[in-house]
């Protein structure tokens, strides 16, 4: 049987830098570019769990690769290569301090916080009478911050151009993309009889271009 890889300790021609996140790991290879390792680990709840899931890694790195490869007409990614089924090649940004959120339905956290009586979400203010799972009549961007450790905290557009973590000009070209972005996920997600129901963004920048 298959051992789930959770651990890696590689050392690469140029390496600089390594970082064990959660589920991934990153080796930074030179100034320009990263090996992202996606390893079998399993992270719940902010905590990593003692065994792993053979193959979780290259299931979770081949559906980024695909659908990286499926919008890069949209917006310019990251990736330059994906050499083995774990592994994604790919330029090093400076990642923007946010992560775009994206909703078409009320559920989950949302719905939690709507049940209880709040109205507003992200600085958006929501219609009374929704019932749980009902489709909002355009999708909801609701960012949160992008916490080193502990949670990502839900922030508004508002608070993200007041608070200098992204020039109004940048966010508003992360709002673009992202609503491009879902309308992709959507229609590629009906194709085969799936919905699209919400997902997350994280864009980088370099030399004055954003990326994926």
């Amino acid at each position: 049987m298959f051992n789930a890889l959770t651990k890696t300790n590689y050392n690469f021609p140029g390496q600089t830098h390594v970082y064990h996140g959660k589920v991934r790991d990153v080796y930074s290879i030179g100034e320009d570019t990263l090996v992202m390792i996606a390893t079998d680990r399993i992270s719940a709840f902010d905590v990593i769990l003692p065994e792993g899931i053979p193959y979780k890694g290259q299931v979770l790195n081949q559906i980024a690769s695909k659908f990286l490869d499926a919008t890069a007409d949209i917006v310019p990614n990251w990736k330059l290569a994906s050499p083995d089924p774990m592994v994604t090649v790919g330029v090093r940004c400076e990642p923007f301090k946010v992560e775009m959120v994206i909703r078409g339905y009320i559920t989950g956290s949302a719905w939690r916080e709507y049940k209880r009586g709040v109205r507003t979400l992200c600085g958006l203010t929501l219609p009374e009478g929704m019932r749980e799972n009902q489709k909002f009549e355009t999708p909801l961007i609701t960012p949160t911050t992008k916490a080193d450790e502990g949670h990502d905290e839900n922030i508004s557009r508002e608070e993200i151009i007041a608070q200098g973590l992204v020039s109004q000009e940048d966010y508003e070209q992360l709002e673009k993309y992202t609503y491009a972005l879902f309308q992709r996920g959507t229609e590629m997600a009906a194709e085969k009889g799936l919905i699209l129901v919400d997902t997350k963004y994280e864009f980088g920048k370099k030399n004055g271009k954003i990326y994926l």
